[in-house]
């Protein structure tokens, strides 16, 4: 044979080699249980496109969208030839048609684009754009942290493209900046329809030490802890769930902070609701010291109800300090001498139940039993040294 004809029918075998990154169309002659199709191509050889290198679709049966004899057009992955089983290339149908949408690219830098999230992975998310595979790191997926990822997977997002480097099959976004206008754009017509005072129906998003956060269709308003319940909450979590349907009454609109304060207990009867009709002034009740301070002690009458006993209602003997006869714990009979369920107030007396003692004058004392100086308290002008909260305390 001559140079000239060896050198023929070489370029010749050359021209039929499948080598990596050739594009290939071949005919589907099965598809096995490994859920792979077996591809029969153009030079006799044979190749194989697994599930994962047909789709990003995790899920995906090969069975149902490839049959015998349909043709397909793939990219040559390596060649995994193969004396056993046959098979001399590793095919991909998913990657051809990334290649295929670098080549058509449609956006730029600093573009909105629509993202299928494919997948959370420790670092971010992963995700499709038109084709393309990008990826938004976890410091971008939100304004706040988020803990857990899978709850965008398989969902439709918008972000911005941060950076595009085609020989490197590189795109990374991030939803960040787009959660904070689709944030600002909610927050605008939740103000629009919300009134301070209306109470509506939301779902408890998130729980902290602090309180928890109530979706109201779209945006998050804040029930403090002090706002959940009448009864005393120390962890949010203990009387409330994520996901639970409640109802909420708005406190604040703050517009300027977005901010929506909310609350839960004002929505619910409150302890004081009824104090009037249940202990009406000279009602004689038992109840339970609480706190002992130095101008009286607070006695539990009813759950979640408190009321004073002024140091010069303690006893008829005259009390310097209330510690000196009372502590925290102490069980006492006490009567209602005034209640003011409005102010959430109620004041009580141990000694009305007590027998003054024979020829016994307290000149602290005026006809109707509260003392002359706590009257000349009150009658003080603003320049007067006493206050209600000398009186008082901090119950005020």
């Amino acid at each position: 044979m001559s140079d000239t004809n060896s050198e023929l029918l070489a370029a010749l075998e050359s021209a039929d080699q499948i080598k990596v990154g050739d594009v290939v169309t071949g005919e589907v002659l099965a598809i096995d249980n490994d859920n792979q199709a077996v591809i029969g191509l153009h030079t006799g050889e044979e190749g194989v496109v697994p599930a994962r290198e047909y789709s990003d679709d995790r899920s995906v049966n090969l069975a149902d969208d490839l049959k015998v004899g349909d043709t397909i057009e793939t990219v040559v992955v390596s060649n995994v030839t193969s004396d056993k089983e046959g098979v001399a290339y590793l095919l991909s149908k998913k990657r051809l048609e990334a290649r295929k949408a670098w080549e058509s690219l449609s956006f730029n830098e600093g573009d909105v684009v629509d993202a299928k999230v494919i997948n959370a992975v420790r670092g971010g998310l992963i995700v499709d754009v038109a084709g393309i595979r990008g990826f938004v790191p976890a410091s971008m997926v939100a304004e706040r942290f988020v803990s857990d990822l899978n709850q965008f997977k398989g969902q439709d997002i918008k972000a911005e493209v941060i950076e595009i480097d085609p020989a490197k099959a590189r795109l990374i976004l991030s939803r960040k900046a787009v959660a904070a206008q689709e944030r600002a754009e909610k927050l605008a017509e939740a103000f629009g329809r919300l009134a301070v005072g209306e109470v509506v129906e939301g779902t408890v998003a998130r729980l902290t030490d602090f309180g928890a956060f109530v979706d109201l269709g779209g945006v998050d308003g804040l029930v403090h802890v002090s706002e959940i319940s009448h009864d005393r909450v120390k962890n949010p979590s203990d009387v409330l769930s994520k996901g639970e349907k409640v109802n909420v009454k708005i406190l604040a609109l703050d517009t300027d902070r977005g901010r929506i304060s909310l609350s839960i207990k004002a929505t619910q009867p409150g302890p004081w609701d009824e104090v009037a009709e249940k202990a009406p002034a000279g009602t004689v009740l038992e109840g339970t010291v609480k706190r002992v301070k130095d101008f009286g002690a607070f006695v539990e009458i009813f759950p979640g109800i408190e009321g004073l006993v002024h140091v010069s209602q303690i006893s008829h003997k005259r009390v310097e300090n209330p510690s000196d006869v009372l502590k925290s714990g102490d069980k006492v009979k006490v009567q209602v001498l005034d209640v003011k369920p409005s102010e959430e107030r109620i004041s009580l007396s141990m000694k009305a139940l007590e027998e003054k003692p024979a020829n016994q004058r307290d000149d602290r004392e005026d006809n109707n039993g509260a003392s002359r100086a706590d009257m000349a308290a009150f009658q003080q002008d603003d320049e007067g040294a006493a206050t209600l909260g000398d009186i008082f305390g901090d119950k005020l």
